[in-house]
C-alpha cells in the first residue's frame, strides 16, 4: 500500500511542454491527448500496485517498484513525443507549461488547467480550421500514370535507396530457403548468442528488422512516415511487439482464460465450436501471417488499450487524419466472453430459424413485432413475451436485433439478464449463455469500455480503427460489438472499420446483411478484405470437434468470394452516386498482396465510374511486401496504404518470423519482386545512380 500510495503521490504533479501552431494540426491532437493518455496509463499502473498490494510478497514488492520506474519513464516518453510534435509546427509557436495537480498547491493547478482548457478549446477551434491546411509539399503535386502490369521497377522502387534494394534482394533470396525459413526464430536466437546483443541488433537493422520494420519508437518511426507520405503512400501503424511464450504456457493461458469461474456448462442446444478445445488451445497453430494475444489478466489488457493509443497520436501526428491503427479485441479483454457472446448470437440465429424458417442473421427475415406476436399468440397475454418484445430492436422495414445492443456497448447491460428468449411452447423465459458471475460481468464491461476509449481517442484524433478479424469462434461476437461501434460513432465519417476474411462460405452474406444494417440505422460503414490468415487451422479445427468446415474449398472460390463481395460494395457504392447520396457512406480498403485482385478493383472501379478521388476506395499491402503494387498505386493518385509495424529489435523477433514464414507461402510473388529489384539495382549501375536519394512530389489522396 505504501508503493500504491507513492505512486499516487507521483501523480500529482508532472509537467508537460507543448508547442501549439495554428498551421499545423497534428501538434495540436497531440497536446489534446496528452492528459487523456496519462491518466489512462496511470490508472493501468495503479491497477498493477493495487493487484500488488493485496497479497504481498517480495516477488510482488520487485513488481510494483517496477512499475513506478515505468509511470517515470511514460511521462519522459510523453514529454518527448509532445515536443516533437510540437516542433514541427510552422511559425508562430510558444511555450505553454501545464501542471496537472491531485496534492499540494491544489487551488494554483486548477487555476492552471481552467488557464488550460480554454487555451484547449482554442486549439480544438485552430484544429478544425488547420485540418485544410496540413502541410504539403513545394509546388503541385505530381501524378504518374499507373501500369495495371505492375511490372515498371522504377515506379514501384523510386521510394528507395539503392542500398534498400539490395537489402530487400538479399532478404527475398534468405526467404526463398525453405530451411533457412523453417528455423528461422532458432537462427536468430543463436546468432544473439553469438554476436551479443549490440551486434545482434546492427545484424538485424541491417536485413530483416530494416526491411520489414519502421523503427523502435514514435519518434524513430516518424522519418519512415515522411517518406512515404512524399510517395503518396499513408500508413496503418501496429506496434509489434509479440511475447515468445512456449506453446505450454499459451495452452495454459487459453484454456484457463476460456473457461467461467462457473465451469463449461455445456447444456442442451450448446455449439461445440464456441467451446476451447486444449488441441487447438495454442492459437498460433499453423497462423503465420497474424498476431496473437493471449489473456494473462486485466492489468494486461489496460496496458494493450494504452499501446493502441499510442498508436492513434503517432499515426495523428504524423499523418494529418489520414492514417490508421489496427487493434484486436483478443488483446482488450477475456476470450471467454467473446466465446460467449459468438454462441448467444448462433443461438439467436436459431432460435429464429426454427420459429420463422429461413437462414441468416435476424434482419435478414424481414419479420415485424407483429409477426412476432403471431408466433407467440398461443401464449396469451403473457408478461414475459411483453417485456422482451419491448426491449426487441425494429424499424419500420422490420426486425434489426432480439437484444438491445445498444445498450450492451453503452456499458451498462447484464448480460445473464439480457440474452434470454420467450420459449414458443410454455413462454418461460430460457437463457441463450450460461450464467455470467459478477466478476466476469465486470470484465466485459471492462472490455467495452477499453474499446469505447480507444474509438473515442481516434475520433477526436481524426484518425481511423480497423479492427482486425480473428477466429471464427471469436469472429460473431468480434463483427457485433464493431458493427454497435460504427453506430455510435460513424455518424459523419467512416472512423471504424471491421475486417471480413473472404476464405470464409459466409463472407458475401455477412458483409450484405451488415450494409443493410448500416443503411437503415444511417451510419457510414467501413469494411477492409482480406483473403484470411486462419484457413489451416480452421479446416483442422471443424474436423476434430466435428462442425461444418467453415472454409472455401478452394483458392479459386477464396478468389471468387472476394471478387464477388468487392463487387457487391462497389455496386451500393454506384447506386449511392447516381441517387445523389453521399458515396462515402461506403469505404473499403482491399487488403491482398494479390495483384489481379487489385487489378479487378481498379477496373471494376473504371467501368461503374468511381475515381480515386471519391475516397470510397483503398488499398492496403504490409511494409516490405510488394512494394511494386503499393507504390505505383500511390504516385497514380489512388488511395494507398502501408501496414506500418514498429518496436525494439528484441522484441519484434516473433513478428519478423512470421513474416519469413509468409513470405516463404508466397514464393511466386517473391519471384517477380526479385526480378524487378534486380531490373531496377542493374539500372542504376549503369546509369551511375548508385548514391540515388530518394525525394518524392506526391501528396496521398
Amino acid at each position: 500500500m505504501a508503493l500504491l500510495r507513492s505512486l499516487r503521490t507521483q501523480r500529482t504533479t508532472y509537467l508537460i511542454n507543448s508547442r501549439t501552431s495554428v498551421s499545423v494540426s497534428s501538434s495540436s491532437s497531440v497536446a489534446a491527448a496528452a492528459k487523456r493518455h496519462s491518466l489512462h496509463t496511470t490508472a493501468a499502473l495503479e491497477a498493477d500496485v493495487q493487484a500488488s498490494s493485496q497479497n504481498p510478497s517480495q516477488e510482488q514488492h520487485v513488481q510494483a517498484a517496477g512499475i513506478l520506474r515505468r509511470r517515470q519513464q511514460h511521462h519522459q516518453l510523453l514529454s518527448r513525443l509532445i515536443y516533437s510534435a510540437g516542433a514541427a509546427g510552422v511559425g508562430g509557436s510558444r511555450q505553454h507549461t501545464r501542471y496537472v495537480h491531485s496534492g499540494q498547491n491544489g487551488r494554483q493547478s486548477h487555476q492552471l488547467a481552467q488557464s488550460s482548457d480554454v487555451e484547449g478549446e482554442a486549439l480544438r477551434e485552430k484544429r478544425q480550421l488547420g485540418k485544410s491546411a496540413s502541410p504539403k509539399p513545394s509546388g503541385t503535386p505530381q501524378r504518374d500514370p499507373l501500369d495495371v502490369g505492375f511490372n515498371d521497377p522504377v515506379a514501384a522502387f523510386k521510394s528507395k535507396t539503392t542500398w534498400e534494394l539490395v537489402r530487400a534482394y538479399m532478404v527475398y533470396m534468405i526467404c526463398s530457403s525453405e530451411k533457412l525459413v523453417e528455423h528461422n526464430m532458432t537462427l536468430m536466437k543463436w546468432s544473439k548468442q553469438i554476436l551479443g546483443q549490440r551486434l545482434f541488433t546492427v545484424l538485424m537493422k541491417a536485413t530483416f528488422y530494416g526491411h520489414f520494420v519502421a523503427g523502435e519508437d514514435q519518434i524513430k518511426i516518424i522519418p519512415t512516415l515522411e517518406r512515404l507520405r512524399s510517395f503518396g503512400v499513408k500508413p496503418i501503424l501496429d506496434y509489434s511487439v509479440e511475447e515468445d511464450i512456449s506453446q505450454e504456457e499459451a495452452e495454459k493461458r487459453e484454456v484457463e482464460s476460456s473457461v467461467s469461474s462457473a465451469g463449461d456448462n455445456k447444456e442442451e442446444g450448446t455449439m461445440p465450436q464456441y467451446h476451447v478445445d486444449k488441441s487447438f488451445a495454442d492459437r498460433r497453430y499453423k497462423v503465420s501471417s497474424a498476431r496473437t494475444y493471449f489473456y494473462l489478466n486485466e492489468a494486461t489488457c489496460e496496458r494493450n488499450m494504452e499501446t493502441f493509443i499510442k498508436c492513434l497520436e503517432a499515426v495523428s501526428g504524423a499523418t494529418f487524419g489520414t492514417g490508421i491503427t489496427a487493434i484486436k479485441l483478443t488483446a482488450l479483454g477475456r476470450p471467454q466472453l467473446l466465446l460467449q457472446l459468438s454462441e448467444v448470437i448462433m443461438r439467436t440465429r436459431k432460435y429464429m430459424e426454427d420459429m420463422v424458417g429461413g437462414q441468416g442473421n435476424v434482419l435478414t427475415h424481414h419479420k415485424t413485432i407483429k409477426d412476432l406476436e403471431k408466433y407467440y399468440a398461443t401464449l396469451g397475454d403473457n408478461k414475459n413475451v411483453q417485456d422482451f418484445l419491448k426491449n426487441v430492436t425494429s424499424d419500420k422495414e422490420g426486425i434489426l436485433h432480439l437484444f438491445p445492443w445498444s445498450g450492451i456497448v453503452d456499458e451498462d447491460s447484464q448480460l445473464s439478464d439480457t440474452f434470454r428468449v420467450p420459449d414458443p411452447q410454455t413462454g418461460q423465459m430460457r437463457r441463450l449463455i450460461s450464467q455470467i458471475p459478477p466478476k466476469e460481468e465486470e470484465m466485459f464491461r471492462n472490455m467495452i469500455r477499453r474499446l469505447n476509449t480507444i474509438v473515442k481517442t481516434a475520433a477526436e484524433l481524426d484518425v481511423r480503427i480497423m479492427i482486425d478479424a480473428e477466429q471464427t469462434y471469436f469472429q460473431p461476437a468480434i463483427s457485433r460489438i464493431t458493427l454497435e461501434m460504427m453506430r455510435k460513432y460513424n455518424k459523419d465519417k467512416a472512423i471504424v472499420f471491421n475486417t471480413y476474411q473472404c476464405y470464409l462460405r459466409e463472407t458475401f452474406r455477412e458483409v450484405c446483411t451488415d450494409l443493410e444494417q448500416a443503411k437503415r440505422q444511417n451510419f457510414y460503414f467501413g469494411a477492409k478484405l482480406v483473403r484470411g490468415a486462419y484457413m489451416e487451422q480452421e479446416r483442422a479445427r471443424a474436423q476434430a470437434l466435428g462442425y461444418p468446415d467453415p472454409v472455401n474449398p478452394t483458392y479459386e472460390a477464396t478468389t471468387d468470394m472476394y471478387h464477388k463481395t468487392l463487387s457487391e460494395c462497389l455496386r451500393r457504392i454506384k447506386l449511392m452516386k447516381d441517387c445523389g447520396d453521399d458515396a462515402r457512406k461506403i469505404g473499403i480498403m482491399v487488403a491482398s498482396h494479390n495483384e489481379d485482385t487489385v487489378r479487378f478493383a481498379i477496373e471494376q472501379m473504371n467501368q461503374i465510374g468511381i475515381s480515386p478521388e471519391d475516397k470510397v476506395i483503398c488499398f492496403g499491402q504490409l511494409l516490405g511486401m510488394c512494394d511494386y503494387i503499393t507504390f505505383p498505386l500511390g504516385q497514380a493518385g489512388y488511395s494507398a496504404y502501408k501496414y506500418i509495424p514498429y518496436g525494439p529489435v528484441e522484441e519484434v523477433l516473433p513478428y519478423l518470423s512470421r513474416r519469413a514464414q509468409e513470405n516463404k507461402g508466397v514464393l511466386k510473388k517473391i519471384k517477380k519482386e526479385k526480378r524487378l529489384l534486380l531490373t531496377e539495382i542493374s539500372r542504376r549501375l549503369v546509369r551511375g545512380q548508385l548514391f540515388y536519394k530518394p525525394k518524392g512530389n506526391y501528396v496521398p489522396i
